[in-house]
């Protein structure tokens, strides 16, 4: 019996690993972000200038709708002074309002100023996934299919995902049916229907004087995604580290108090 599940769990596991090969040599790139391991933070500054990026480039086609505004100035995030975060979603602006009736006064029919109790406004007009949990949703994969042994093995998840996309076009193109699809190394299948000038360098210009090269805004923007994903990142390691030493502590006052228990009986045991 245990020989035919062994047989059967390896075979799944080859049919697995075939049908990763198989759906398209997706290209990943492995990218050293400041968040990665369980000591690892997020640079806020690197958070800002991912928010500049969103902002001024991919919020013409992406919502955030998962992300309330005024988490922008949490500690740990984009840490942005209460007044800024404020101005920011008064001028943020609501590029789908079919999207989102609950900014639209119902007797106008125009958009209310955002406030920072708001979230940020869906995004459905040109048909672009949300952006709110995809460095989440696309956490642990192996190219991008498989066990998952990239994130485990070598840190590589969602935000490496995200940056191989936007750094991953060929500049090739074709027409489907009247659809145009661009090469892009990093996604499954070779195709997708973003386009490729849909982010480039020199887009935006950086308030702390940093190049803004393609790689660059890749980066920046792949590391504010994967905050926007998991926003209580660095608490949730900071509480991990802490319940792992009062686990190793209490592990240390159980042996000590069971030998101090148990040492008069294997004491007696001894002497016989």
């Amino acid at each position: 019996m245990f020989r035919k599940i062994a047989i059967s769990a390896v075979s799944a596991l080859t049919l697995m690993t075939g049908a990763a090969s198989a759906a398209g040599e997706a290209e990943t790139t492995d990218v050293a972000f400041s968040f990665e391991g369980p000591f690892g933070t997020f640079d806020e500054h690197q958070l800002q200038r991912g928010l500049q990026v969103y902002t001024e480039v991919c919020s013409t086609c992406h919502g955030l709708k998962f992300v309330r505004i005024g988490q922008l100035a949490d500690a740990g995030g984009p840490n942005l002074p209460e007044d800024q975060v404020k101005a920011y979603a008064k001028a943020f602006p609501i590029n789908d309002a079919a999207s989102n009736p609950q900014f639209v006064d119902p007797d106008t029919g125009t958009a209310r100023t955002l406030l920072p109790s708001d979230h940020f406004p869906a995004n459905n007009a040109m048909k672009a996934p949300d952006l709110s949990v995809m460095a989440k949703a696309r956490k642990g994969f192996e190219g991008p299919y498989g066990l998952g042994t990239n994130q485990l093995f070598k840190g590589m998840g969602g935000p490496e995902h995200i940056y191989s996309i936007i750094t991953g076009f060929t500049g090739e193109s074709k027409d489907i049916a009247g659809v145009s699809f661009y090469e892009n190394k990093a996604f499954p299948g070779g195709w997708m229907a973003m386009p490729n000038t849909a982010i480039a360098a020199d887009q935006v210009t950086y308030a702390d004087g940093t190049p803004a090269t393609l790689e660059q805004e890749a980066k920046d923007v792949s590391a504010f995604l994967m905050w926007a994903a998991e926003p209580k990142l660095m608490s949730r390691k900071e509480s991990g580290f802490k319940a792992v030493l009062l686990l190793g502590l209490l592990s240390v006052l159980l042996y000590l108090t069971n030998k101090r228990l148990w040492s008069k009986v294997k004491g007696k045991k001894l002497a016989h």
